[in-house]
């Protein structure tokens, strides 16, 4: 009978997942310990990562909703210190430009603003007073909580619109209620919505300008101009906005983009998403240091098993492979549970918010890697310690 070296036999992708599942199960209360640093982190670095691209998603809707193409033309503070006028003809003069699609007003007035004659004029609300046209409503692209707009006729009423924080600071549920401007009782006719792009509004009261003329001495001198133009010639429109609106003094003119704010709002996202990035990834390292903690203390508890199978047979490799599996399942299972619990989270909160759930597939997968990656680098070297293990020595082990 001819002689023939002898070769371990190999154990099968389903003999090793299972030999390393049953070392994870005979520990339940370590591994799920262990399991959750690794999903602490992954489900802090999905979340964050979610929640960022949802919010960076609802502001990109936003703007487009409301449009990249509002100017704004404002009078900068006059040198005794209060508002300086435009003149009476600048929404005119603006409407003369050329790509302008849409222009309008408000005018800043000097009127205390109460919920009735009983409350006196060192206790008003804090709620500013402006006079405004009937196209403003359109030309911002806001919207009536309740009630209606001024229109053509309500602007020479003395009816008034509120934005949401000026109703609430006056206690307004609804239109029909009476606030008083300066000495002047107005029926309250509607309530604004959020003016996503000009949030001062929140905070006024708005007259028509020939109401505001009539009963609060408003002089018809705009403070603010607002205009649209063709999304391809904002930038040429406003290099030329200040001279078109004030000729004479072009430099008393400050002229700004509104949608700049949200687009500045969803680079500051990312920035703040990088350093929870790193918080998640500081986390991660944490859930990998527990892996390692768990696996040597493993091949401490384990050398009398690791013996046996080395005296029966099992060569360095095979006890490699067993604990590196071990390693990677532990691994995979904190990645898995919190690659779902980021998931989670980040939907639970941005439907709270209303904002658009985005979770990318990458920051998923990207998770998962990395959970890998850890379970390897966790394993290894509690694998070749075992490995190492002479049969003898570890079987007399105690």
């Amino acid at each position: 009978m001819s002689s023939r070296s002898l070769r371990p036999s190999r154990l099968s992708a389903a003999d090793i997942l299972r030999t390393g599942a049953v070392g994870l199960r005979a520990r339940r209360a370590r591994v799920v310990l262990s399991a959750l640093g690794i999903a602490i982190g992954i489900a802090t670095m999905v979340a964050v990562v979610g929640l960022s691209t949802s919010s960076r998603a609802h502001l990109m809707a936003q703007l487009d909703r409301l449009g990249t193409n509002l100017l704004t033309a404002e009078a900068n503070e006059a040198p005794d210190g209060g508002p300086a006028k435009l003149p009476r003809n600048a929404v005119a003069m603006v409407e003369r430009i050329g790509p302008v699609q849409q222009a309008t007003a408000t005018g800043q007035i000097s009127a205390q603003v109460r919920r009735s004659d009983a409350v006196p004029l060192d206790y008003a609300a804090g709620v500013g007073t402006q006079a405004a046209r009937p196209d403003l409503l359109r030309t911002l692209g806001a919207r009536m909580g309740e009630g209606r707009w001024l229109d053509r006729a309500g602007e020479r009423l003395p009816v008034v619109v509120l934005g949401p924080v000026a109703a609430d600071r006056l206690g307004v549920t609804g239109p029909g209620e009476k606030i008083m401007i300066k000495d002047t009782w107005f029926v309250v006719t509607g309530i604004l919505e959020p003016v996503e792009l000009v949030p001062a509004l929140d905070r006024v009261a708005l007259v028509g300008y020939p109401a505001a003329e009539k009963y609060l001495g408003f002089d018809g001198h705009p403070t603010t101009i607002f205009e649209r133009s063709s999304d391809d010639s904002v930038e040429d429109v406003q290099g030329v906005l200040a001279r078109s609106v004030d000729p004479g003094h072009p430099g008393s003119v400050s002229v700004s983009r509104p949608s700049d704010a949200l687009a500045a709002k969803a680079t500051t996202d990312e920035g703040l998403t990088t350093l929870m990035l790193g918080l998640g990834a500081v986390a991660l390292l944490v859930g990998g240091v527990g892996v390692a903690n768990t696996m040597v203390i493993s091949v401490l508890e384990r050398r009398q098993e690791i013996g046996l199978r080395r005296a029966i047979g099992a060569t360095r490799g095979a006890i490699r492979t067993q604990f590196l599996t071990e390693s990677l399942l532990l691994s995979a299972l904190g990645g898995v549970a919190g690659a779902a619990l980021g998931a989670a989270a980040t939907w639970g909160f941005a439907r709270a918010q209303g904002w658009l759930v985005v979770i990318p597939p990458w920051a998923l997968a990207g998770g998962l890697g990395a959970t890998l990656v850890i379970g390897v680098i966790a394993g290894l070297y509690p694998a070749v310690r075992a490995s190492r293990l002479h049969p003898t020595v570890a079987l007399n082990a105690t």
